[in-house]
């Protein structure tokens, strides 16, 4: 059924009413799903955008089933966990982006686990951003092949010296590698290398580009035409990076049209939370990091010709949707006792005469190590939309306001009727209520901990992106002075070589300090030093917090910058 009428979301298992029939008998449709990192709603051409080129994705829309509401998370980690378990984010130990939250529980399964156990070969090529260590990375979470950057986005503390959007340095299964060329350009040409003719097994093939993310490095054949129509240089470098996307989403396209595997491959692109600018909203509200509608509402198109005519499709659908859907697409039934927050949206892609269920869809998305109760979040249902937008940064004042939006009227947010509706707020915050209870009991929000000293990894980084702050300000830069510990488990005693690197050269004489478990050793450290080796380092199995930092004469301890420890 494709119906003007949105659909409400509830917090339900899927599997309990929607079941995995093998949809299309004998089928096994090739899927590439394409997701880019902060492009808005109406940043595309076919959204109404008058100064962007995306004549690709345009073409792309036009042959594919739009969902014209679809949501995902405000930033970009939670809609990753989400996307690729079919469970709320909350479930699978993702809160956030960074200092140790953005790691996923590694007993999650996920859609490539589920799509390489029937036969599929998987293949990721951009941004993972769910742990760059074992047992969380990619390629322990079922991709056969991945090529990725660490962390949440190339220049951030997690990348490699000398990395960049030029030439960037990526890891090719695990492996560490410098690839010349524009890091867009270069996902693109592995995934399309990897896909080849499409011969043998069919491909799951996820591509989730790290641009347009800051710090909009782009080649300037793409920045000069916006340049030139006046945008400002950082608009003009954003769209520039969206032009290079849509270049790059044609080349796929004409790739799969050579090689005749069109017809029979379901082509996904979308985007992972709201944009970074507002130099075309289409008057949807906020942008990236808000619950408002600019936030977590992002463009949907799918194209799989064999089976779906273009259409528009009204009804709400959702990040958590995607893998029960994509299974149920290639006949794939999950493991017994999956349960899924989402639901098979195919009968709504079909225009299938269905009963669809009333749901709600619930986002809730801010800084720290565990949500808080009523901040930051949204209740989507079928007509209205409940909001406490203000707090994504900061705690929530304690009488910080609920919103009431009717989203079929007024779509922009223009006019809040909470205290018109009362009867309709005290109804949505029910909703929320038992979602929040329900998402927290999972497995509560305990640091998830990845390996050292493990077969799999024997030379594992550890990063300001996934340690836990122990000290404010709560940042990661260089010039911070933080104090973070990792949570980690110890599947080795070793003998260890552990490197700490500083963040900045020493201003001073001082120490070197590391410490795990019970075990401790310093290191003087002359001014001006910039790394330091701890060599025959051995440590007790188990889990516990590692610690490495660095202090002054007198003065207090200051996290390190990359701490490598390698098992010998």
């Amino acid at each position: 059924m494709r119906t003007p009428i949105p659909v409400l979301f509830a917090v339900v298992l899927a599997s309990a009413w929607y079941g995995f029939a093998r949809e299309t008998p004998g089928a096994r449709p090739n899927i590439v799903l394409v997701m880019t990192d902060d492009q808005g709603w109406a940043q595309v051409g076919f959204h109404g955008d008058p100064v962007l080129r995306t004549p690709h994705l345009d073409r792309l829309a036009g042959e594919s089933v739009e969902m014209t509401r679809f949501y995902v998370s405000p930033v970009c980690a939670p809609t990753r966990a989400a996307l690729l378990t079919g469970r709320y984010n909350y479930r699978t130990g993702v809160v956030d982006t960074y200092i140790g939250r953005a790691l996923m529980e590694p007993g999650e399964v996920t859609v490539a686990e589920m799509l390489r156990d029937a036969g599929y070969r998987t293949g990721i090529f951009g941004k993972w951003h769910l742990g760059d260590n074992h047992p969380l990375r990619a390629a322990d979470q079922g991709f056969e092949e991945s090529l990725v950057h660490r962390g949440g986005g190339i220049g951030q503390p997690s990348d490699p010296p000398g990395s960049d959007y030029f030439d960037p340095v990526l890891f090719h299964n695990g492996e560490e590698k410098r690839y010349p060329g524009y890091v867009t350009d270069v996902f693109f040409d592995e995934a399309l290398r990897w896909i080849g003719d499409g011969g043998g097994a069919p491909f799951f093939a996820y591509v989730p580009t790290n641009a347009p993310h800051s710090p909009y490095l782009v080649p300037d054949e793409y920045r000069e035409p916006y340049a030139a129509q006046g945008l400002s240089d950082r608009d003009a470098r954003i769209y520039g990076m969206i032009t290079n996307i849509d270049d790059n989403v044609g080349r796929l396209l004409a790739h799969l049209d050579a090689h005749d595997l069109a017809r029979d491959t379901l082509v996904i692109f979308m985007t992972d939370n709201g944009p970074t600018t507002r130099l075309y909203h289409a008057g949807l509200r906020a942008r990236k990091g808000s619950v408002y509608e600019n936030g977590i509402r992002v463009p949907f198109v799918v194209r799989w010709p064999v089976r779906l005519a273009p259409a528009a499709v009204d009804a709400v659908g959702a990040h958590i949707d995607l893998a029960p859907t994509l299974l149920a697409a290639a006949g794939v039934s999950p493991p017994p006792g999956t349960a899924f927050d989402g639901v098979n949206l195919l009968p709504l892609w079909d225009a299938r005469d269905v009963e669809w269920p009333a749901r709600s869809y619930v986002v809730q998305s801010h800084r720290g190590n565990a949500p808080t109760r009523y901040r930051a979040f949204a209740v989507i249902g079928p007509r209205y939309k409940l909001v406490q937008a203000q707090s994504f940064g900061q705690p929530a004042p304690p009488d910080a306001p609920f919103e009431l939006y009717d989203l079929l009227d007024d779509p922009g947010e223009t006019t809040d009727l909470a205290a018109r509706r009362p009867d309709v707020v005290e109804r949505l915050t029910g909703v929320y209520d038992r979602w929040f209870e329900d998402v927290s009991a999972t497995r509560g929000y305990h640091p998830v901990r990845f390996a050292i000293g493990s077969d799999r990894q024997p030379h594992v980084t550890l990063t300001r992106q996934d340690w836990r702050m122990v000290s404010t300000p709560d940042g990661w830069g260089r010039d911070e002075p933080v104090l973070g510990v990792w949570e980690v488990d110890s599947r080795s005693a070793g003998p260890y070589d552990v490197t700490v690197t500083f963040a900045t050269p020493a201003a001073a004489d001082g120490a070197a300090h590391i410490a795990f478990r019970g075990f401790e050793r310093s290191m003087p450290v002359a001014a001006g030093t910039g790394q330091v080796r701890f060599g025959d380092v051995r440590l007790e199995t188990g889990p516990g917090a590692f610690e490495a930092s660095f202090t002054t004469a007198g003065g207090e301890p200051l996290g390190a910058w990359h701490v490598d420890v390698v098992r010998r």
